[in-house]
Protein backbone atom coordinates (compact mmCIF):
# COMPACT_ATOMS: atom_id res chain seq x y z
CA UNK A 1 0.00 0.00 0.00
CA UNK A 2 0.98 3.60 -0.64
CA UNK A 3 2.91 5.06 1.94
CA UNK A 4 3.31 1.66 3.58
CA UNK A 5 6.74 1.09 1.15
CA UNK A 6 10.04 -0.08 4.07
CA UNK A 7 8.24 1.59 7.33
CA UNK A 8 11.37 0.29 9.18
CA UNK A 9 14.33 -0.85 8.10
CA UNK A 10 15.46 -4.69 8.13
CA UNK A 11 17.93 -4.11 11.21
CA UNK A 12 15.58 -2.30 13.18
CA UNK A 13 12.60 -4.55 12.60
CA UNK A 14 15.02 -7.13 14.25
CA UNK A 15 15.71 -4.92 17.17
CA UNK A 16 13.48 -5.74 20.76
CA UNK A 17 12.71 -2.82 22.41
CA UNK A 18 15.09 -3.99 25.14
CA UNK A 19 18.37 -3.94 22.74
CA UNK A 20 17.10 -0.71 21.01
CA UNK A 21 17.30 1.02 24.85
CA UNK A 22 21.07 -0.77 25.30
CA UNK A 23 22.02 0.55 21.92
CA UNK A 24 24.60 3.74 22.16
CA UNK A 25 26.64 5.48 19.84
CA UNK A 26 28.98 8.26 21.13
CA UNK A 27 29.16 11.19 18.28
CA UNK A 28 32.45 11.53 19.16
CA UNK A 29 33.03 8.82 17.35
CA UNK A 30 30.45 8.60 14.89
CA UNK A 31 32.57 8.52 11.15
CA UNK A 32 32.65 11.72 9.40
CA UNK A 33 28.84 12.16 6.99
CA UNK A 34 28.97 10.48 3.57
CA UNK A 35 25.54 10.96 2.52
CA UNK A 36 22.83 13.76 2.28
CA UNK A 37 19.23 14.29 1.38
CA UNK A 38 17.89 17.83 1.36
CA UNK A 39 14.43 18.51 0.63
CA UNK A 40 13.41 21.61 -1.36
CA UNK A 41 16.79 21.79 -2.84
CA UNK A 42 16.30 22.94 -6.07
CA UNK A 43 16.60 27.05 -5.55
CA UNK A 44 17.03 29.04 -2.09
CA UNK A 45 18.86 27.98 1.03
CA UNK A 46 17.81 24.40 -0.16
CA UNK A 47 19.90 24.51 -3.52
CA UNK A 48 22.77 26.48 -1.23
CA UNK A 49 22.96 23.36 1.53
CA UNK A 50 22.97 20.26 -1.14
CA UNK A 51 25.62 22.15 -2.42
CA UNK A 52 27.42 23.34 0.73
CA UNK A 53 27.82 19.31 1.76
CA UNK A 54 28.72 17.85 -1.84
CA UNK A 55 31.87 20.17 -1.08
CA UNK A 56 32.31 19.14 1.98
CA UNK A 57 32.86 15.71 0.47
CA UNK A 58 29.10 14.24 0.30
CA UNK A 59 27.07 12.55 -1.87
CA UNK A 60 23.46 14.91 -2.22
CA UNK A 61 19.42 13.36 -2.80
CA UNK A 62 17.51 16.62 -3.62
CA UNK A 63 14.38 16.90 -3.83
CA UNK A 64 11.96 19.36 -5.79
CA UNK A 65 8.20 20.25 -5.83
CA UNK A 66 7.42 21.99 -8.65
CA UNK A 67 10.79 23.06 -10.34
CA UNK A 68 12.27 20.00 -12.00
CA UNK A 69 14.58 22.02 -13.91
CA UNK A 70 16.04 23.89 -10.86
CA UNK A 71 16.76 20.60 -8.90
CA UNK A 72 18.81 19.04 -12.30
CA UNK A 73 20.91 22.54 -11.92
CA UNK A 74 21.40 22.00 -8.34
CA UNK A 75 22.63 18.15 -9.02
CA UNK A 76 24.79 19.58 -11.81
CA UNK A 77 26.61 21.95 -8.99
CA UNK A 78 26.77 18.97 -6.64
CA UNK A 79 28.05 16.93 -9.59
CA UNK A 80 31.00 19.80 -10.16
CA UNK A 81 32.37 18.88 -6.72
CA UNK A 82 32.93 15.58 -7.30
CA UNK A 83 29.86 14.41 -5.30
CA UNK A 84 27.12 12.13 -6.84
CA UNK A 85 23.00 13.70 -7.05
CA UNK A 86 20.07 11.73 -7.05
CA UNK A 87 16.97 14.15 -7.98
CA UNK A 88 13.33 12.93 -6.53
CA UNK A 89 9.77 14.79 -6.49
CA UNK A 90 8.83 15.30 -3.29
CA UNK A 91 5.09 16.91 -1.94
CA UNK A 92 5.52 17.17 1.68
CA UNK A 93 1.58 17.57 1.74
CA UNK A 94 1.50 13.80 0.67
CA UNK A 95 1.12 11.99 3.40
CA UNK A 96 2.21 9.82 4.27
CA UNK A 97 3.47 9.28 0.92
CA UNK A 98 6.50 12.09 0.83
CA UNK A 99 8.17 9.59 3.59
CA UNK A 100 8.57 7.05 0.72
CA UNK A 101 10.90 9.66 -1.41
CA UNK A 102 13.14 9.88 1.54
CA UNK A 103 13.62 5.69 1.93
CA UNK A 104 13.89 6.07 -1.99
CA UNK A 105 16.80 8.45 -2.34
CA UNK A 106 18.18 6.66 0.80
CA UNK A 107 18.43 3.28 -1.21
CA UNK A 108 19.91 4.87 -4.52
CA UNK A 109 22.48 6.72 -2.05
CA UNK A 110 23.74 3.67 -0.11
CA UNK A 111 22.48 5.12 3.03
CA UNK A 112 21.69 8.73 4.80
CA UNK A 113 24.10 10.11 7.30
CA UNK A 114 22.21 13.74 6.96
CA UNK A 115 18.67 14.84 6.85
CA UNK A 116 17.87 18.28 5.61
CA UNK A 117 14.30 18.98 6.30
CA UNK A 118 14.15 22.39 4.20
CA UNK A 119 10.86 22.79 1.96
CA UNK A 120 8.53 24.56 3.47
CA UNK A 121 5.64 27.26 2.02
CA UNK A 122 3.78 30.38 3.84
CA UNK A 123 1.06 32.43 3.73
CA UNK A 124 -0.21 35.49 4.49
CA UNK A 125 -3.73 36.03 6.02
CA UNK A 126 -4.52 37.15 9.07
CA UNK A 127 -5.98 34.65 12.07
CA UNK A 128 -9.65 35.60 11.46
CA UNK A 129 -9.51 35.11 7.56
CA UNK A 130 -7.63 31.84 7.73
CA UNK A 131 -9.90 28.88 5.97
CA UNK A 132 -9.34 25.38 7.24
CA UNK A 133 -8.07 24.25 4.17
CA UNK A 134 -5.19 27.05 3.75
CA UNK A 135 -4.27 26.41 7.25
CA UNK A 136 -4.03 22.36 7.19
CA UNK A 137 -1.95 22.84 3.71
CA UNK A 138 0.58 25.02 5.46
CA UNK A 139 0.71 22.62 8.79
CA UNK A 140 0.70 19.30 6.13
CA UNK A 141 4.10 21.22 4.27
CA UNK A 142 5.79 22.88 7.33
CA UNK A 143 5.13 20.33 10.18
CA UNK A 144 3.20 16.79 9.35
CA UNK A 145 5.23 16.10 6.27
CA UNK A 146 8.71 16.92 8.27
CA UNK A 147 7.89 14.62 10.85
CA UNK A 148 7.40 12.10 8.37
CA UNK A 149 10.42 12.41 6.81
CA UNK A 150 12.22 13.13 9.66
CA UNK A 151 10.82 9.85 11.44
CA UNK A 152 12.24 7.52 7.86
CA UNK A 153 15.37 9.22 8.32
CA UNK A 154 15.63 8.46 11.97
CA UNK A 155 14.95 5.26 11.20
CA UNK A 156 17.30 4.90 9.05
CA UNK A 157 20.18 6.24 10.98
CA UNK A 158 19.32 4.04 13.61
CA UNK A 159 19.60 1.18 11.60
CA UNK A 160 22.63 1.97 10.46
CA UNK A 161 24.31 1.79 14.00
CA UNK A 162 27.05 4.64 12.32
CA UNK A 163 24.71 8.07 13.96
CA UNK A 164 23.77 10.43 11.63
CA UNK A 165 22.88 14.51 11.60
CA UNK A 166 19.27 15.78 11.61
CA UNK A 167 18.48 19.47 11.01
CA UNK A 168 15.58 21.51 10.07
CA UNK A 169 14.97 24.79 8.24
CA UNK A 170 12.64 26.73 10.34
CA UNK A 171 12.51 30.36 10.66
CA UNK A 172 12.88 33.35 13.20
CA UNK A 173 8.83 32.48 13.32
CA UNK A 174 9.98 29.57 15.35
CA UNK A 175 10.79 32.35 18.34
CA UNK A 176 8.77 35.03 17.26
CA UNK A 177 5.38 35.84 15.95
CA UNK A 178 4.12 37.60 12.68
CA UNK A 179 1.33 39.27 11.84
CA UNK A 180 -0.95 37.62 8.69
CA UNK A 181 1.10 34.32 9.69
CA UNK A 182 -0.66 31.97 12.19
CA UNK A 183 -0.61 28.90 10.36
CA UNK A 184 2.89 29.49 9.52
CA UNK A 185 4.17 30.31 13.49
CA UNK A 186 1.97 27.67 14.47
CA UNK A 187 3.93 25.13 12.41
CA UNK A 188 7.42 26.41 12.60
CA UNK A 189 7.12 26.88 16.28
CA UNK A 190 5.75 23.10 16.52
CA UNK A 191 8.99 22.35 14.30
CA UNK A 192 11.13 23.66 16.73
CA UNK A 193 9.47 21.05 19.40
CA UNK A 194 9.25 18.08 16.76
CA UNK A 195 13.54 18.63 16.56
CA UNK A 196 14.20 19.04 20.50
CA UNK A 197 11.65 15.83 21.56
CA UNK A 198 13.76 14.51 18.41
CA UNK A 199 17.22 15.33 19.89
CA UNK A 200 16.27 13.52 23.24
CA UNK A 201 15.24 10.69 22.14
CA UNK A 202 18.06 10.48 19.11
CA UNK A 203 20.63 11.38 21.00
CA UNK A 204 21.38 7.46 22.55
CA UNK A 205 21.74 6.54 18.77
CA UNK A 206 24.44 9.07 18.05
CA UNK A 207 21.99 11.55 16.22
CA UNK A 208 22.16 15.38 17.02
CA UNK A 209 19.19 17.19 15.93
CA UNK A 210 19.02 20.77 15.55
CA UNK A 211 16.79 23.96 13.88
CA UNK A 212 18.71 26.68 11.83
CA UNK A 213 16.19 29.71 11.96
CA UNK A 214 16.75 32.11 9.68
CA UNK A 215 15.72 35.59 9.01
CA UNK A 216 15.00 37.32 6.00
CA UNK A 217 16.97 35.56 3.19
CA UNK A 218 17.27 36.69 -0.40
CA UNK A 219 15.50 33.63 -1.77
CA UNK A 220 12.25 33.31 -3.88
CA UNK A 221 9.89 32.56 -0.92
CA UNK A 222 10.64 36.10 0.11
CA UNK A 223 10.38 37.60 -3.41
CA UNK A 224 14.24 37.87 -3.94
CA UNK A 225 15.35 35.16 -6.54
CA UNK A 226 19.25 35.13 -7.69
CA UNK A 227 18.87 38.95 -6.09
CA UNK A 228 22.63 39.80 -4.63
CA UNK A 229 21.17 40.58 -0.86
CA UNK A 230 24.69 42.96 -0.22
CA UNK A 231 23.27 46.48 -1.06
CA UNK A 232 19.67 46.28 -0.24
CA UNK A 233 18.72 48.53 2.88
CA UNK A 234 16.91 47.57 5.79
CA UNK A 235 17.01 49.47 8.49
CA UNK A 236 15.08 47.01 10.67
CA UNK A 237 17.58 44.43 11.07
CA UNK A 238 21.17 45.14 12.70
CA UNK A 239 23.29 44.03 9.71
CA UNK A 240 21.42 46.04 7.26
CA UNK A 241 20.60 43.61 5.13
CA UNK A 242 18.97 40.86 3.82
CA UNK A 243 20.89 37.73 4.20
CA UNK A 244 22.46 35.24 1.42
CA UNK A 245 21.23 31.63 1.15
CA UNK A 246 24.76 30.79 1.25
CA UNK A 247 25.05 32.20 4.76
CA UNK A 248 22.57 29.70 6.11
CA UNK A 249 24.29 26.72 4.46
CA UNK A 250 27.49 27.53 5.86
CA UNK A 251 25.52 27.13 9.11
CA UNK A 252 23.80 23.78 8.09
CA UNK A 253 27.26 22.35 6.71
CA UNK A 254 29.04 23.25 10.50
CA UNK A 255 25.98 21.14 11.71
CA UNK A 256 26.79 18.24 9.60
CA UNK A 257 29.95 18.43 10.24
CA UNK A 258 32.19 16.51 13.07
CA UNK A 259 33.05 19.87 14.42
CA UNK A 260 29.29 20.11 15.59
CA UNK A 261 29.04 16.68 17.36
CA UNK A 262 27.59 18.01 20.63
CA UNK A 263 25.57 20.46 19.18
CA UNK A 264 22.08 18.98 19.72
CA UNK A 265 18.24 20.61 20.54
CA UNK A 266 19.69 24.08 19.35
CA UNK A 267 18.00 26.59 17.12
CA UNK A 268 20.91 28.28 15.77
CA UNK A 269 19.05 31.79 14.24
CA UNK A 270 21.08 33.25 11.21
CA UNK A 271 19.19 36.32 11.33
CA UNK A 272 21.32 39.48 11.57
CA UNK A 273 19.99 40.41 14.40
CA UNK A 274 16.43 40.24 13.56
CA UNK A 275 14.97 38.91 16.66
CA UNK A 276 17.08 41.65 18.80
CA UNK A 277 14.97 44.51 17.28
CA UNK A 278 11.96 43.92 19.54
CA UNK A 279 11.93 46.58 22.29
CA UNK A 280 13.80 48.73 19.85
CA UNK A 281 10.34 48.17 17.44
CA UNK A 282 8.24 48.89 19.53
CA UNK A 283 9.92 52.02 20.48
CA UNK A 284 10.54 53.65 17.30
CA UNK A 285 7.84 51.99 14.99
CA UNK A 286 5.42 55.36 14.73
CA UNK A 287 2.00 54.14 12.68
CA UNK A 288 0.07 51.44 12.93
CA UNK A 289 1.15 49.86 9.61
CA UNK A 290 2.47 46.68 11.08
CA UNK A 291 -1.33 45.18 12.11
CA UNK A 292 -2.03 45.02 8.58
CA UNK A 293 -0.93 42.22 6.07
Amino acid sequence: MPGERNPLPGRLRSLSIARMNQLHTDTAEVPPPRRAIVTGADSGIGRATAVALAAAGMDVGITWHSDEQGAEETAAEVRAHGSRAVVARLDAAEIPECGDVIDQLADELGGIDVFVNNAGTGASTLLVDVSLDEWRQVLDVDLTGPFVCVQRAARRMIAQGRGGRIIAVSSVHEHQPRVGSSAYDAAKHGLGGLIKTAALELGRYGIPANTVAPGEIATPMTGQTDEDPVGTDRPGIPLGRPGDAREIAAVIAFLASPEASYVTGSSVVADGGMLQMGPQAGSHLTTHDWRNV
